[in-house]
Order: C-alpha cells, then sequence, then structure tokens
C-alpha cells in the first residue's frame, strides 16, 4: 500500500552514527516512529554533536548544523509530490520553516505539546514571552493546529488528541504497592521549567520520613540529601515499570506541561500523583491526582491524605479509561490528509 509523504519538522537536535541516530526526546521518537508506520516520512531536524539517549528506528533523516542547512532541507523536500508537513512546537527555527511553507502554498500542520509562553518565561525570562507570541499568532493562523490539552489553543483550526506511550505491557501483573514508607518518585528531564530544582527545595523542607527518587539523566545534579535517590536515565518499559511499582507516590512538579505521558503510565499502575496549581489543565477527567501549592504545607497535607486514604484512591483509580500509543499515532494520523 502507498503511504502518504509527510515531512516532520522540529527543533530537536539529532545525533548521527554509522547511520543510526539518537535523539534526546522520547516524545519525538514515539511520534516520529508511530507516523512512520502510516506515512512516507522524512524528519527534518538539528544536528547533535554528542549522543543522545534514544534511538530513532527510522530511515529518512536530514539534520541541519546550522538554520541556513535547515531551510536548504526543506526547500529540497519540495521534491516530494504531494508532501504534507507537520511542525512540532514553535521557535525560530519551526517559525522560518513555516514562512517558506506557508509562501509555496504547502498543507501545514502544526502540534502543539506544551505551553511555549511558560517556557520561555522560564528560559529567558518575561522580556522574551512577546516573541513567542508573534510566533504563535502567526503559524497558528496559518496552519491546521493538533494539541494535548485545549488549554494551548482552542480555535476552529485545532484538533485535540489524547497522547499516550501505553502499550499492553503497561497493564500486567500490577504489583500491590508498599505503604511502610513514603517513597515519591520523579519520571523526566533535569530541567528548570520541569520545577524538579524548586521542588527539591520543598522537600528538604518536609519533616516527613519519606524518600524521593529521580529517574532521569542527573549527572549535573549534586545532591546530599540520603533520602534523595539518583536513579539515572531509564528508557526500557519494564525498567520503568518495576519503578512505577516500587514507589507508592508520583510527584510532577512541572511549571508547564501540554499533556505528559508519566501521568498515564504512573496511573496505569495504580499510583497516585501530586501535581501543582500550575498545570492542573493537565487532569481533565483522570481520577488519582491531586493539586498542591508549591510549598512545603500543602504537600506534606497532599502526602500524609493519600497514604491514609490508598486503598480507596486505588478503587477510583481503577475507574480510568487509557489511550494507547497505538490510538494516539492513529489520531495524529487521520488528520494529516
Amino acid at each position: 500500500m502507498n503511504k502518504d509523504p509527510l515531512i516532520v519538522i522540529n527543533n530537536e537536535k539529532i545525533f548521527t552514527q554509522n547511520k543510526d541516530f539518537y535523539c534526546d526526546n522520547l516524545d519525538i521518537k514515539v511520534l516520529t516512529e508511530g507516523l512512520s508506520e502510516h506515512h512516507q516520512l522524512q524528519f527534518i531536524a538539528r544536528k547533535a554533536n554528542k549522543k543522545s539517549n534514544h534511538k530513532v528506528e527510522i530511515d529518512n533523516i536530514s539534520a541541519a548544523s546550522n538554520i541556513f542547512t535547515f531551510i536548504y532541507l526543506i526547500l529540497k523536500s519540495f521534491k516530494i509530490n504531494k508532501a504534507n508537513y507537520l511542525i512540532i512546537g514553535i521557535n525560530p527555527y519551526s517559525f522560518f520553516s513555516f514562512f517558506i511553507l506557508f509562501l509555496f502554498r504547502k498543507k501545514i500542520y502544526t502540534y502543539l505539546r506544551s505551553d511555549g509562553y511558560k517556557e520561555y518565561r522560564h528560559i529567558l525570562g518575561s522580556w522574551s514571552i512577546w516573541i513567542y507570541h508573534i510566533m504563535f499568532k502567526i503559524v497558528t493562523t496559518g496552519s491546521t493546529v493538533i494539541v494535548l490539552n485545549r488549554a494551548l489553543y482552542n480555535k476552529k483550526n485545532c484538533y485535540l488528541i489524547n497522547s499516550s506511550r501505553l502499550d499492553d505491557l503497561w497493564f500486567k501483573e500490577n504489583k500491590k504497592a508498599s505503604l511502610d514508607k513514603i517513597k515519591l518518585l520523579y519520571v523526566g528531564r533535569i530541567n528548570p521549567e520541569k520545577g524538579i530544582f524548586d521542588f527539591i527545595k520543598i522537600f528538604e523542607q518536609l519533616k516527613l520520613d519519606i524518600q524521593f527518587s529521580i529517574v532521569g539523566d542527573s549527572k549535573n545534579l549534586r545532591i546530599e540529601n540520603k533520602n534523595i535517590n539518583l536513579l539515572g536515565y531509564v528508557s526500557d518499559p519494564k525498567s520503568l515499570i518495576d519503578i512505577y511499582d516500587s514507589h507508592n507516590i508520583l510527584v510532577l512538579p512541572s511549571f508547564t506541561e501540554g499533556q505528559p505521558y508519566i501521568l498515564d503510565e504512573c496511573l496505569s499502575r495504580k499510583r497516585p500523583i501530586i501535581i501543582f496549581e500550575d498545570i492542573i489543565h493537565t487532569i481533565k477527567n483522570r481520577k488519582g491526582i491531586f493539586v498542591s501549592k508549591r510549598d512545603a504545607k500543602s504537600f506534606s497535607e497532599n502526602v500524609k491524605y493519600i497514604m491514609n486514604n490508598y486503598d480507596e484512591i486505588q478503587k477510583n483509580i481503577e475507574k480510568n479509561k487509557f489511550n494507547t500509543k497505538k490510538e494516539m499515532i492513529k489520531e495524529i494520523s487521520d488528520i494529516l490528509i
């Protein structure tokens, strides 16, 4: 069966080694590999100088070392007849890409996974928001938008999809949670916008018998607290499942999120979650997610409530309905026509 051509454009940095490709962002790996099963896919990204964590199992990847090469690769893709274009995220690279595609009247889709306004504020400062705002307005007006949450964008030219990395493995052999001690878990990138540095400060103020494990690339993280365990980077699903099962509460301290995969991953293992007010929009209709203020007192109250009502909370979690990775990719692919 002939597949429709699709050009995916993203600011992600790709490392190339012996015709193998690696990226830092697992979301990008999941999305591009999944869509390649439905489309004749080409991925245009930026070139990385060091090896990343995730091997991307697709053949047609082009990595640009600068913006001029990036634009050249886009122009070169015009040789592909009747190709659609999927821009992931809004940033200077994708913004210039959009302009070129718009001028040549290409069919453009924009995929928004998180709140760029908040990301720019936390990474560059409040002064940078107006730059993002201009790019956001132009790109979303001139393309069909796909979002993980209506809070990111909600106009007529917008499709809402349900994100997921789940497959059958996540629902097998659900282990009983050990409640002899509070065992917190964080899974994610070690970046300021993820709130992990701020949460460590909150954790050190807690007057509880509690342990905290961090899953992520923490080689540059210096921790002296003996109750904080650095588990390093983990990508294997079976290993991640074992880690979820050996803890009893997940904390997601992000300042900005679209629809993080780890919420459903954790809930599929029947483990409750604590988030902060900044990302309350990610709850949707999920049961088992609790909202804390960004201080030690509120967080402690949430932890105590969860530990004292764990069985009842798990029964509510069982009422959740989960989307699968296969269903998510099919949703997106059906839009890209």
